[in-house]
Parts: C-alpha cells; structure tokens; sequence
C-alpha cells in the first residue's frame, strides 16, 4: 500500500459522498474503496468521520428550511407557546428515535469499527441487507399506507437505525426501510431518515474529531480538506437525486445493486 495523497482523499470523498444517502452503505464502499486502490490512512475511522462530518453538513443545508422550522417548534414548546401538532409530533420523533443509535454507537461502535472492517465481512452485511430490503418492498405492497408518523414509529426508526452500526448496511436503507415497515411512503421515510442522521453522525463526529485533533498523529489538512469538499458537494447531487427517484421508483435498483457487489467481493476474496 502507498500513503493517502490528495488524489485518493478526492476519490474518498467522492464514494462518501454518492453513498451515504444512496442505501448502499458509506462506511462499507469506503472499506471496499480503499482496499480497491490500495490507499493506506493511519487513522481510517477520523478520516471516515470527517468524511461523514460533510455530509451531514450537506443534509443541513439541504434541509435547512425543515431544521429552522424544527428549531422554531422547539422554542416555542419551551415558552410554553402553541406549535404546530405535526412539527411537534417530527420533533419529538427525532429527539426518540436517536436515542438507540445513540447508546449502542456508545457501548458497540469501536469493537464493530475494529471488528468488521474487512471486505468479506461487507459483503456478508450487504447480502443480509439486500435480504431486508426485499422484505420490507414486499411489505410496502401489500399494508396501507397512513404516511402519518408518530412518536412510537419514530422510537422504532431509531431501532432500525442501530443496524447502520455493521460496515455494509446503509444507515439510510435501515431507516428508510424501517419506515416503509411502519406504514410511511418511501419519501416521507426518506425525509425523516435524512433528518434522523443529523444528531447521531454530528454527535459521533465531534467526538471522534476532539479525539483526532488532541491526538499526536501527523495530519494531512490539505488531503483531509479535499476529502470533506468532494463529500459535502456530491451529497447533495445524491440527496436530491434519491428523493426524486423514490417518488417515482422502487428501491430494486438498489437490491440488485447489493447483491452483485456482495457476490464479486465473496468471488474475489475465494478465488482471487
């Protein structure tokens, strides 16, 4: 392997950014990426996370007008002032549904990170994923709809959420999917998943980046900085693009993706 150059950290930044809202798994094509093209970082999970930093600045941004309003709701329940039943209702769904991601990512997330970094274990994810994908599009076609979410369904998004924790089982596939399971339309899911991984990757990413910065480890800023732009712009071409694809499709694509990719990865780490 050869150090990380400016180059690599671009690529990096790229496959973050196409795949953290696209429920492909992140953190599993950066595994898969970097064993690739041989790139070799000291610190693989600082990077990921600064990585993961852009974009969920990129969601902020996107849904900008939704988190003021979220902010505005909040206030104004703390002043004891009338809001709006349905923002209430998103805003406390929110506040519920990051506590499970938030407690196992506490207990678990290191020993996971450590643990099932490797190629092979990505693509056992990947097949178990696409598996759950299948079943919660089975589902979907064949429950009502309400598209009304609730403080309870939102608690059980954050459940699904947990399952993010695995390299290769995309945080938004988890949560979108978990929707879907509860009743929610493929875009309102999509919309509350999006939202829902504001708290739980900002709050990781701090952490992790007070870690990194206090460490001694040398850092490439300039290689780091490349990473986070590259991420944070193509994050939001993905959100966008996601959004107008599920409102007219189904997330198949995405099934026939995973199980493909699991494939080669087992056929190259058997026969390779």
């Amino acid at each position: 392997m050869v150090p990380m150059t400016i180059i690599d950290a671009g690529l990096l930044g790229f496959v973050q950014g196409i795949t953290e809202f696209l429920p492909v798994s992140s953190t599993g094509h950066l595994v898969l990426a970097r064993e690739v093209f041989g790139i070799e970082i000291e610190n693989a999970l600082a990077f990921d996370v600064i990585l993961h930093l852009a974009t969920v600045l990129a969601v902020i941004i996107y849904f900008h007008k939704d988190i003021w309003l979220l902010t505005q709701t909040f206030l104004r329940k703390l002043s004891r002032l009338p809001v709006n039943k349905k923002d209430e209702t998103l805003l406390f769904a929110l506040l519920i549904g990051t506590i499970p991601a938030a407690l196992m990512g506490f207990l678990f997330e290191a020993y996971i990170s450590e643990s099932f970094r490797s190629p092979l274990s990505v693509a056992v994810v990947l097949f178990i994923s696409a598996c759950f994908f299948i079943y919660a599009e089975w589902r979907y076609q064949n429950q009502p709809r309400s598209s009304e979410l609730t403080v309870r369904s939102g608690l059980w998004i954050g459940f699904f959420q947990v399952l993010a924790l695995m390299p290769g089982f995309s945080r938004s596939g988890a949560t979108i999917c978990g929707g879907m399971l509860l009743g929610l339309t493929r875009v309102e899911a999509a919309r509350f998943a999006f939202l829902l991984a504001i708290p739980i990757i900002l709050g990781a990413g701090v952490l992790q980046m007070l870690d990194f910065l206090t460490s001694n480890e040398a850092v490439n800023w300039l290689a780091l900085g490349v990473g986070a732009g590259v991420s944070f712009v193509v994050a939001i071409f993905a959100i966008h693009f996601f959004l107008g694809f599920l409102r007219r499709y189904s997330l198949w694509p995405f099934i026939w993706y995973k199980f493909i990719l699991s494939a080669f990865i087992l056929f190259v780490f058997w026969f390779g």
